[in-house]
């Protein structure tokens, strides 16, 4: 992911065409590590291609991925029999009221944890 962000770090500098030694130096100037088949492989993928158009396959490609909150409603469409299992695992659970202690003057009214 590092070895990206330098190439669009470089792109976004206005060199038109990064070189291994263009990421090198931008990952370098951070202190991060650069891995030499990981720079050259990315320069292949992308020799030749308009990055705009790179980034909007990509944006098309993640659009298709699943993202969280419907993990339940699969399982239980998928369980077939295993539906009111999902539901019951999925009710929220009942929470326990918390008595807050009294703040006492000690801190002069500021606490750096609230």
């Amino acid at each position: 992911m590092k070895v990206v962000a330098a190439y669009l770090l470089a792109l976004l500098g206005g060199n038109t065409s990064p070189s291994a030694n263009d990421l090198k130096n931008i990952l370098g100037s951070v202190g991060a590590d650069c891995d030499e088949d990981r720079i050259e492989l990315l320069l292949s993928e992308v020799k030749g291609k308009d990055i705009t158009e790179l980034i909007a396959s990509g944006r098309e490609k993640l659009a298709s991925v699943p993202s969280g909150g419907g993990g339940v409603a699969v399982a239980a469409a998928a369980g077939g029999g295993a539906a009111p299992a999902a539901a019951a695992a999925a009710e929220p659970k009942k929470e326990e009221k918390v008595e807050e202690k009294e703040e006492s003057d000690d801190d002069m009214g500021f606490s750096l944890f609230d």
